[in-house]
């Protein structure tokens, strides 16, 4: 037995020691005036029990430190504890007892005793405090109020026990009821069982009811919130079990699971790019957890399309052989030898290189040459795919970079749909009609065009429903216009401009024979047995039936004819055979559409043959000028532009400062009006390049000297008679050309560009190089045998300043040093 020394007891302020049985407890402690049922199973326990009832003893009541152990021993037992006498005991049929105990006065352990057949203890009783002071008063209300409390949060208190608790006026008794119902560790409450001092065992309490009062508000926050969660939870499980029985019925669930596994194989087997592989795994997570008939699942579920179904990584293998290229765009296209050039540059340096970016080209030129389908024979001729892109009257810069997700409807931008359409990732990507764009409050679609065919920016575009850097670098951009001034100048800058000028006669020939005479065949179901069209006839379309640079109306009219021989032939039978020659075109087309420009028969005063260039080529323009009686008008008809009346008014200038040079009266801007015409009023007509040819109309109606009929002339002229330099001069000889021009005008500084005109023409048509009025007139005026143009006194400067300077003394002295 294990004996303890005196000083090893803890001392009570008591005086009396007694001998109980002890009653080891696991996981409770008993505080007096307590009932509670006790269950016991350990012999000792059992027999210390049988002993007290028949004793009628009272039982120490003490917890173990560790109630795991099935065999304490004293130092495993709180020295504190609870004497209590057993009301009832009750032998279970398991072999355990339940025992009935009230709690009636602390005690503390003086000394071990025995542990057989049970424990036997030393107790002294410690005395109840029975006074009652103010502090004690407050203590006690205030732990009152505190259970209170506590009671509304904890489900485990009820009304009745905070009524009885209420109304105790014992401190002693109050703390024991209190700390008996709390929910405390054994050890906290073997702490309140302890404290000898109410006042002290009250603040204990209070302080250990404000920790449980705070914990119970946790719990309380956190079940309220579990349990709105749950009822959402229970809500969405419930609506999704109808949703599962609805399509159960309806047999979409089953469809859209097959639907999720093959978009899950489509997402592994495809090729992105890291930024791509990232997002698309993340939609299609949220993707499951969406309800298949959702509108954000259709949303998500047409996202994760559009990335699948572009060309990340694919591509298509150039074809690097340049002699094939060169056929196969030759084939397919007559002349166009400047892109034809660059395209094959291109092959050349990527043959070399074995990568480059994509080249940013702008084919510029009137309708109808042939610009979007030389971009076809380029895809064709490099063995990449083709997109064709028309731009015309887009005005939204959302067409261009698409709308965000978030909007309705939203779609990618057409650079990106154009792309899902080619299924390659180095298509040639063609832009038509880059000109005909427009802006408005939406955004201006040129701008965001910037990055598009920018190389150093393209590699990385964002559109702005995918939200990804998609790269363009390896496409091959071919952008087409009619005109450059409605193109940004930024956006000019970021691309190649190759100009495609308008056809010759000569080319528009050998394109109908080779190309467009063979396509309307197959289009009609003619044989060429069936259709004979010379080549007089095709010209005489050309000439009186279009009026165009490219070719678009002549295979027009040739289809006309052929439609019209293909009536004849299921009329007559498949043997049957037209010839077509110039005279007989106005039996298939009608009378002539256009006046062919022809120059004069004859020559005559005042009238001169100018060049202009236009969007459908160049055009012989007549002017005519003449001298009547009046007060030195100047007047101009013809729908005559800014630009032409100032040349005009150049010109005359020119004539008054050269009269005595001429020949011409000083003073005949006094008594005579000039009047200048250019006919085909309706046409509005402008720019400067008709300078020479209004001065020299001017000067022949003045002089009354004729104009040569077949010479035709172009250029700007000063005030000083300079000759200044003009553009468009392959279209302008082209159309002297066609109106039997023999002989044309143009500018000294216009030598550079004699170049690009075909030397067929030169050889029919002579170039005079000029660089002063003098000259034009010297080349233009039809002159009597052995009579001279200019006098000879006068042949080097202006009349107008030698008359100034032979009169000085006539005119203010800062006047004449001026002129001098």
């Amino acid at each position: 037995m294990f004996n303890m020394t005196k000083k090893d007891l803890p001392q009570g302020s008591g005086d009396e020691n007694l001998i109980y049985p002890l009653l080891p407890l696991r996981d409770v402690v008993v505080f007096p005036n307590m009932v509670v049922p006790l269950f016991v199973g350990r012999e000792k326990s059992i027999k210390a029990l049988e002993y007290v009832m028949s004793q009628e003893k009272e039982i120490f009541l003490s917890s173990q430190k560790d109630a795991k152990i099935d065999n304490p021993s004293e130092k495993d037992i709180y020295l504190f504890g609870t004497l209590g006498t057993v009301l009832q005991l009750l032998r279970l049929p398991d072999g355990t007892v339940k025992a009935l105990i009230e709690g009636k006065q602390r005690a503390v352990i003086k000394s071990f005793l025995d542990d057989q057949p049970f424990f036997t203890v030393e107790v002294e009783k410690l005395p109840i405090q029975s006074e009652v002071g103010l502090e004690t008063k407050a203590l006690m209300r205030t732990v009152n109020d505190g259970f209170q409390e506590y009671a509304k949060l904890s489900d485990k208190i009820g009304k009745d026990l905070v009524a009885t608790v209420s109304s105790i006026e014992d401190p002693s008794r109050l703390a024991d009821t209190i700390a008996a119902h709390l929910t405390l560790k054994v050890s906290d409450k073997q702490e309140l069982l302890e404290a000898e001092n109410v006042d002290r065992r009250l603040e204990k309490l209070f302080e250990k009811l404000r920790v449980e009062i705070h914990i119970l508000t946790v719990e309380s926050r956190l079940k309220t919130r579990v349990k709105r969660q749950m009822e959402k939870t229970q809500k969405d499980y419930y609506l999704n079990e109808q949703m599962r029985a609805i399509q159960k019925e309806m047999g979409t669930k089953d469809d859209f699971k097959a639907e999720l596994d093959e978009l899950e194989k489509k997402i592994k087997r495809k090729r992105l790019s890291k930024e791509a592989h990232g997002r698309v795994w993340q939609e299609y997570k949220k993707l499951k957890m969406m309800s298949p008939m959702s509108a954000e699942a259709s949303v998500v579920r047409n996202y994760i399309d559009w990335i699948l179904t572009l060309p990340w990584r694919e591509r298509t293998k150039d074809k690097m052989d340049i002699e094939e290229a060169e056929a196969v765009l030759n084939e397919d296209h007559y002349g166009l030898e400047k892109p034809k050039l660059r395209i094959l540059e291109y092959l050349a340096v990527q043959t070399l290189t074995k990568k480059i970016k994509g080249p940013i080209l702008c084919f510029v030129g009137p309708p109808g040459v042939g610009k979007t389908s030389l971009a076809k024979s380029v895809a064709r001729a490099t063995g990449r795919n083709f997109v064709r892109l028309s731009l015309g009257g887009v005005r939204d810069e959302a067409e261009i970079r698409g709308h965000r997700r978030t909007y309705i409807g939203a779609l990618p931008g057409k650079i990106i749909q154009y792309l899902k359409k080619a299924k390659s990732n180095n298509p040639v990507f063609c832009l038509d009609e880059v000109d005909k764009m427009s802006t408005d409050f939406r955004g201006d679609p040129s701008a965001a065009l910037l990055e598009v065919l920018d190389p150093e920016q393209n590699f990385a575009f964002n559109d702005h429903y995918l939200d990804l850097d998609y790269d363009l670098s390896e496409i091959l951009f071919i952008t087409t216009a009619n005109t450059l001034h409605s193109i940004p100048l930024p956006l000019q800058d970021r691309m190649e401009i190759i100009r495609l000028p308008g056809y010759t006669e000569v080319e528009k020939l050998s394109i109908a024979k080779q190309f467009l005479v063979k396509k309307q065949f197959e289009a009609n179901g003619l044989d060429t047995g069936n259709l004979d069209l010379s080549d007089q006839a095709i010209l005489g379309i050309i000439r009186q039936y279009t009026k165009e640079s490219g070719v678009r109306n002549l295979e027009r009219e040739i289809s006309s004819i052929c439609r019209k021989v293909a009536r004849t032939v299921v009329k007559e039978g498949k043997d049957t055979k037209v010839r077509i020659g110039a005279t007989s075109l106005d039996k298939y087309l009608g009378v002539p559409k256009f006046r062919f420009g022809h120059a004069e028969e004859k020559d005559e005063v005042g009238l001169t043959t100018g060049l202009a260039w236009t969007d459908v080529g160049g055009e012989l323009l007549q002017t005519e000028a003449v001298v009547m009686p009046g007060k030195g008008n100047l007047v101009l008809t013809g729908k005559l532009g800014d630009v032409m009346q100032e040349s005009a008014q150049a010109g005359l200038s020119y004539v008054r400062s050269r009269t005595r040079h001429l020949g011409i009266p000083d003073d005949f801007y006094e008594k005579v009006d000039i009047h200048i015409h250019v006919p085909e009023g309706a046409i509005p007509k402008d720019g400067p390049s008709a300078g020479i040819t209004l001065a020299t109309s001017i000067v022949s109606a003045l002089t009354r000297r004729p104009v040569r009929h077949d010479i035709a002339m172009t250029g700007e002229i000063t005030l000083r008679g300079r000759v200044l330099p003009i553009g468009g001069l392959k279209e302008k000889i082209l159309a002297a050309h066609r109106g039997e021009v023999t002989k044309v005008l143009i500018p000294m500084e216009n030598k550079k560009d004699i170049e690009d005109i075909p030397k067929k023409i030169l050889k029919k048509v002579e170039l005079v190089l000029v660089d002063h009025m003098d000259s034009v007139l010297k080349e233009a005026l039809v002159l009597e045998e052995g009579e001279k143009l200019f006098a000879p006194e006068e042949e080097c400067e202006p009349f107008c300043i030698e008359s100034i300077k032979k009169s000085k003394s006539s005119i203010p002295e800062e006047t004449a040093q001026l002129v001098s």
